[in-house]
């Protein structure tokens, strides 16, 4: 009993400093039998929210994957890491909500599971075996499933950068005047792409750039955006009337293109850029320039300005 209750005792201590650094969630729809080695996804869209402001749309493919140890951990179809929700993660509590909307009808299961991230390790013991680990407070919900489905789970992100927008006053409605300041800045982003790139450069000098590593002197040296350039690609962003404003009860307002993409990249041109490395390389760093979507909110003095 002394030896079980010492055990205990090391674990806790060593849990009791570690510190929470990141925190990941997992969602799967599938069909098939947990209890199998495999099961296969079902297909559809999932959408991501994080305080209800939305960061990222997946499409999920039908396809095989595996259900790994004990707890029966089906392979994620969506995998979100705190480290990609950017500037719409807040310091302490926080929310996201995966809704997921499946391509047919039929019924299916999800699995959407959750972990803390520490920046120490502690060791686990069951009976005659030990592992080593960084997680803790995991859990996982498993459902029956048929239509859509929303997955939500409160966390919290002390580790998180607090913003100064984040203290903003919250956004609700949105007159003609901010619609057109907030197509402008879509417009005057689209006009970077050109020589000499000093706007576009700065750009991807303080882009965040969650899950990839961007050496600006690499991009700058290789004349990625200006092989783009000769070979005709261009930029360019709709109109007012063709965006969608989501307000979210944040101070950030989501600026998106009604059924597409914000900024329009021509694929033809892109394709014109000799080398595969190359059109790797142009593909990337324009993707950052110009994302699906864009996060603005309204400044002290009144200003729309972009921050993520």
């Amino acid at each position: 009993m002394r030896t079980l209750l010492f055990v205990l005792l090391l674990s806790f201590c060593s849990l009791a400093g570690a510190k929470v650094i990141n925190v990941e969630f997992k969602f799967t729809p599938f069909t098939g039998d947990i209890k199998a080695d495999h099961v296969k996804t079902v297909a559809g869209k999932a959408t991501v929210f994080i305080n209800n402001l939305p960061v990222a749309e997946q499409d999920i493919e039908a396809r095989d994957v595996p259900v790994l140890f004990d707890n029966r951990e089906v392979g994620p179809a969506v995998w979100v890491p705190s480290s990609s929700m950017g500037g719409a993660l807040r310091r302490g509590k926080n929310r996201i909500r995966i809704e997921f909307v499946p391509a047919g009808g039929a019924p299916y299961q999800t699995q959407f599971s959750w972990a803390s991230v520490n920046d120490q390790t502690s060791k686990k013991e069951s009976g005659n075996s030990a592992s080593t680990t960084n997680q803790s407070d995991e859990g996982a919900d498993n459902r029956q499933a048929t239509g859509k489905v929303v997955a939500e789970r409160e966390f919290a992100a002390d580790f998180a950068a607090d913003q100064p927008w984040h203290h903003y006053p919250p956004v609700t409605t949105l007159a003609d005047a901010d619609k057109q300041a907030l197509a402008a800045l879509a417009a005057e982003r689209a006009t970077t792409f050109k020589p000499d790139f000093s706007a576009a450069y700065q750009m991807l000098k303080s882009a965040p750039t969650p899950g990839m590593q961007l050496d600006l002197g690499a991009i700058q040296k290789a004349r990625v955006l200006q092989k783009g350039y000769e070979a005709g690609m261009r930029i360019t962003a709709p109109a007012a009337d063709k965006l969608d404003f989501v307000m979210s009860g944040n101070p950030e307002v989501v600026v998106r293109a009604r059924g597409g993409s914000l900024f329009a990249i021509d694929e033809k041109a892109l394709r014109k850029v000799k080398g595969e490395e190359a059109q790797m390389g142009l593909a990337m760093v324009l993707s950052v320039l110009y994302p699906p979507q864009f996060v603005a909110v309204r400044d002290p003095s009144g200003r729309w300005v972009i921050v993520y």
